[in-house]
Order: C-alpha cells, then sequence, then structure tokens
C-alpha cells in the first residue's frame, strides 16, 4: 500500500508539473467559473444595466426628488428629503458602474454584430448621461470608461459641458433610432427574458428612443431653441419614420418583483419589517391641494386618509382635547396660532415643516415624530415588495404629450396643443387604471385647458409622480409650478442640482475645479460656493430662470 502510494504521489507530481510547464501564467489566471468580458454574450449582462438604471431613476424620483418638487416630504431623518441638506456627498459612481456594464453590452453588440443590443445600449447610454448631466451639470462624457486603457487623460477623466453632452446624446440616440428600425424577425440575438421593459420588442425600444430625445430636445429649449424646434418637428412630421411613446401602453417602466429585498419597491413593509421607510413618508400639502380642489381621482391611488381628523369647535369648553367617533376634537385655546389644517379626508405637511419642535398638525407623538394619525401617508399599496402599479416609469405617454404640447404652444409645429395636452391628461390616468375617471375630470374647472404653460406644466408635474426628477429639470427650466422653499429649508429656493462629490474634488482636482468654475455663483450659493447646489450650471445660465 505504501509503494502504491508513493507510486501515485509521484504520478501526480509529474502531472501537475506537465499541466504547469504547457500553460502560461495568463492562462492559468483564467477563471473557469467565470465569463471574460471579451467573449461575454451581452444578454448576460444587458438585465443588469436595465435593473440597474431603473432603480436609480426611480430612488431619485420617489426619495429626495420628491421632496424637491413637494410630491413627499418626510418625518424623522428628513433633511435631505425636505431641506435639500446635501452636503457634498451625492455620488456618480453608481451611474458610471451602470455605463461601463453598458459600454460592455455595446462593445460585444457590434463584436457580434447584434444591432438589436447596440440599439438598447445606446439608448441606455443616453438615459445614464443623461441624468448625470441634468444632476451635476458637467461631467466626463468624452473620455469616460476609458480608465482600463491608462494615461491621465482617462483615469482622471476631463469635464465635458452640458452642451457637447446634450449633443452626443441626440447624436446617440439618432443611431439608435435607426438599429432599432427593423421588424423583430430580422434580429436573430433577442432574448426576451433579458429585456425587462419590452421582452425584447425593437419598435418599443425605438419609441423610446424617440421620446427620449423629445425629452433632450425640450430640455435645452430655453439655450437652443432653434435646434429644439427642428429637431421636434421632425420628429412629428415624420411618425413612421421617428414613432414615439404616445400611448400609456408603451410606457418604459420596470415591475419590481419584490422577491428580496433588493427588487422590492423601496417603501416595503415587507423586508423592512419595522414599516419606517413607509411610515416617514407622507404627502405634501403643496400637492395635495390643487389635486383635493379638482377632484383628482389619482390622489386616492396616491394616498392615504387621515386616520384621525382634526376639528376645532369654539363651542367647546377651554382645554378641551379629546377623540370622539374617530375625530379628535380641539377648542380654539389648545390650537392658539398653530396652523392646522381640518380636512376630514386629506392632510399633508407642508414644505419643510417637520422640523417645528411640536410636529406638525398637532401631532400626539412628537417623539414619535413619523407616527401622526393627522397627516395622510402614502396609500398603503407602497407597503407592498410588489404589485401592478408598483413599477419604475422612465418614459410615459403623459410626459411625451406634454411636452409635444408645450412645443405647441411655442407655435412649433407639433400638432394642436389642446389636443396634445388632453391626450397627456388622458395618459396618465390611463397609466394608474383610471382611464374611465378622464371624461369628468377633463371638464373640472382648473383641468379643462385654458392655454398657459401654468397649468400644462402643472399637470405635468402632477402626473410625474414617482418619476419626480422629470418636474425638477421642468421647474428649473420653467419656473415652473411656482414652488417656495418651505419653513426650515437650507436656503429660502429650490436647489437646482447636485454637489460635485468630495472624491471626486480630491482625486480628480484639476478637471473638477475646470468645471466648477464654469458655474455661475448666485445669490443663493452662499457660503458653498461655486460647487453649490444654488449655482447655475450652462443649461439655465442666462435663462433668468428658475428664480
Amino acid at each position: 500500500m505504501k509503494n502504491i502510494l508513493k507510486k501515485s504521489t509521484i504520478c501526480l507530481v509529474l502531472f501537475v508539473s506537465f499541466l504547469f510547464s504547457c500553460k502560461d501564467l495568463s492562462q492559468l489566471n483564467v477563471n473557469p467559473n467565470g465569463v471574460q468580458p471579451e467573449t461575454v454574450n451581452p444578454n448576460l449582462v444587458l438585465p443588469t444595466v436595465l435593473t440597474e438604471t431603473a432603480k436609480l431613476y426611480l430612488n431619485l424620483g420617489f426619495q429626495d426628488i420628491a421632496g424637491v418638487v413637494q410630491h413627499t416630504q418626510k418625518d424623522a431623518w428628513f433633511s435631505g428629503h425636505n431641506d435639500y441638506d446635501w452636503g457634498g456627498d451625492q455620488s456618480w459612481t453608481a451611474y458610471y458602474d451602470q455605463l461601463r456594464n453598458n459600454d460592455l453590452v455595446y462593445q460585444r453588440a457590434v463584436a457580434l454584430n447584434m444591432e438589436f443590443q447596440q440599439g438598447v445600449a445606446l439608448v441606455m447610454k443616453s438615459m445614464l448621461f443623461g441624468l448625470i448631466t441634468d444632476l451635476w451639470g458637467d461631467a466626463p462624457y468624452t473620455n469616460a470608461l476609458k480608465g482600463e486603457l491608462g494615461g491621465t487623460d482617462n483615469i482622471a477623466p476631463k469635464y465635458d459641458g452640458q452642451d457637447v453632452i446634450y449633443a452626443g446624446i441626440l447624436a446617440d440616440l439618432d443611431k439608435a433610432n435607426i438599429l432599432l428600425s427593423k421588424p423583430k424577425a430580422s434580429y436573430s440575438s433577442i432574448v426576451e427574458s433579458a429585456d425587462v421593459y419590452y421582452a425584447g420588442d425593437p419598435t418599443k425600444w425605438q419609441k423610446l428612443a424617440n421620446s427620449l430625445k423629445l425629452r433632450y430636445l425640450m430640455r435645452i429649449s430655453a439655450k437652443q431653441p432653434d435646434v429644439a424646434k427642428a429637431g421636434i418637428e421632425k420628429i412629428v412630421a415624420n411618425p413612421a419614420q421617428y414613432p414615439i411613446i404616445d400611448d400609456s401602453s408603451v410606457d418604459a417602466t420596470m415591475a419590481y418583483v419584490g422577491n428580496n429585498s433588493g427588487d422590492a419597491w423601496p417603501s416595503n413593509a415587507v423586508f423592512d419589517i419595522s414599516g419606517s421607510n413607509y411610515r416617514r413618508i407622507k404627502m405634501c400639502s403643496t400637492l395635495l391641494k390643487p389635486m383635493q380642489a379638482t377632484s383628482d381621482p389619482r390622489l386616492a391611488i396616491w394616498a392615504k386618509k387621515v386616520e384621525i381628523p382634526l376639528a376645532v369647535d369654539a363651542t367647546l369648553p377651554a382645554g378641551t382635547d379629546k377623540i370622539v367617533n374617530g375625530v379628535r376634537y380641539l377648542s380654539p385655546d389648545k390650537v392658539g396660532t398653530t396652523q392646522i389644517d381640518t380636512d376630514p379626508n386629506y392632510v399633508g405637511l407642508p414644505p419643510s415643516v417637520s422640523q417645528l419642535p411640536s410636529g406638525y398638525n398637532f401631532n400626539p407623538t412628537p417623539g414619535q415624530t413619523s407616527v401622526n394619525p393627522h397627516v395622510s401617508y402614502l396609500n398603503e399599496i407602497y407597503t407592498q415588495a410588489k404589485g401592478t402599479l408598483l413599477k419604475a416609469r422612465l418614459v410615459s405617454a403623459a410626459e411625451v404629450r406634454f411636452i409635444l404640447a408645450e412645443a405647441a404652444q411655442k407655435g412649433w409645429a407639433a400638432g394642436d396643443a389642446k389636443t396634445q395636452y388632453e391626450a397627456g391628461v388622458k395618459a396618465s390616468l390611463t397609466a394608474w387604471g383610471l382611464a374611465s375617471s378622464y371624461t369628468a375630470f377633463i371638464a373640472q374647472k382648473g383641468v379643462a385647458y385654458d392655454g398657459t404653460l401654468s397649468q400644462l406644466i402643472g399637470q405635468k408635474w402632477i402626473a410625474s409622480w414617482t418619476a419626480a426628477t422629470e418636474a425638477w429639470f421642468d421647474y428649473r427650466r420653467t419656473g415652473l409650478p411656482a414652488l417656495s422653499a418651505g419653513y426650515a429649508a437650507k436656503r429660502k429656493a429650490l436647489p437646482l442640482r447636485f454637489y460635485y462629490m468630495r472624491d471626486e474634488l480630491n482625486l480628480n482636482k484639476t478637471n473638477s475645479a475646470a468645471a466648477m468654475d464654469k458655474l455661475e455663483v448666485t445669490a443663493n450659493s452662499q457660503s458653498d460656493g461655486k460647487n453649490s447646489a444654488w449655482s447655475k450650471p450652462w443649461l439655465v445660465q442666462g435663462t433668468g430662470k428658475p428664480w
């Protein structure tokens, strides 16, 4: 037995030595269980790009940006949401991470002549770089995503101007439109399960590409009106060549599957057992009041009625504070000069007011500021991990119709403004399962078309629920709706951009400093200096907007 083991050991050593002598080090370092970037099938990487981008977009529009545009406010841990107290820690790392993944999809799709995947990758590139420049301003673009090549210009890339980035986005979307213009049967490499937006439908992706182009043409309309006008009119005049998302059934959305905390709706109380993420979010009075005034049917979908309404009764004895039949009755002396909302159905938090020591609307448990039965929480559907309406909404027919309505109001050849506006309202209602409510709603005073940009942007602002980032950029561009900063906000005006993050200022110092120098300091920049959320990037410099 010893001899057999000895001979076996010798044979094993010789065999291993033979293997090592026949393979160089690079071959030995290949992970046999992994997939190398130079050989990966782009369909394996695409789902990550689509899902992570959708989550990034939803987390903006459902979280802090919803606070900026006053869709919601938070009780407890609220300073970033309500008061724009962002500091310098907003990072674009996650956006560039997905851009690197997306670039791999594109490069492999080119190598394998997969035109569908190329077109999708160009759309996603446009969406991600669009968000980066929208949120921060100038940013690495031309030299971005090249770090593996080495060299200072690639490791610490220069920042391109917003005008360069937007021009690149529009050019990429034109390329995507062509790549995605063939019938589905013409593409041999589509894997439907890899496409969580459209299940491999190239026509729908083509519509997304052109709708995204409309978004960015309108974005630059104040700075480059001739480019915007020509681009929008070209799309409208050639619907067969440039199809768009004109019906809510083609909205670019991603449903949350709710299998774990990573793929569940962010305010869910399924994986967040305490329910804290849900409980802290309240409706904002700025959004509630115009919706209540027009009996907006979406309100009942988005918001929960107050659990205990308040009533102030002058006939009650002094010192009265009691609950009778589910209503909390207060004598006037208990209220004093405090402004409270006694609406029996919906009550919102005013912007930036939750910092008041007593808590808004007579919170009976000021030490537990997120527990307030006198203010409207979100509808309980937002406690679920998944649901029919729990989707990231990236581009919608409502947004597209409102863009065309605004273009028509400008006198551009984009259809009839009233027709486009009404189609926008209808598309939003339909997306929330309320198509049958349209006829009555559009007849409401304040909703029936009056030809003003204020009304149009106001309805677009409401329709951007959970996609509030677009409402923020519309506000920045137009000053509408006429939002005011709240009681305890960091500044007395709404912010315009994110701060360049500290790591970027330290590690890419020369290029970030050059980008900051191009920002326009405003009275609201104050001690922040150039790198302020209230400094104006190129997009709004010289426009007089929003303030």
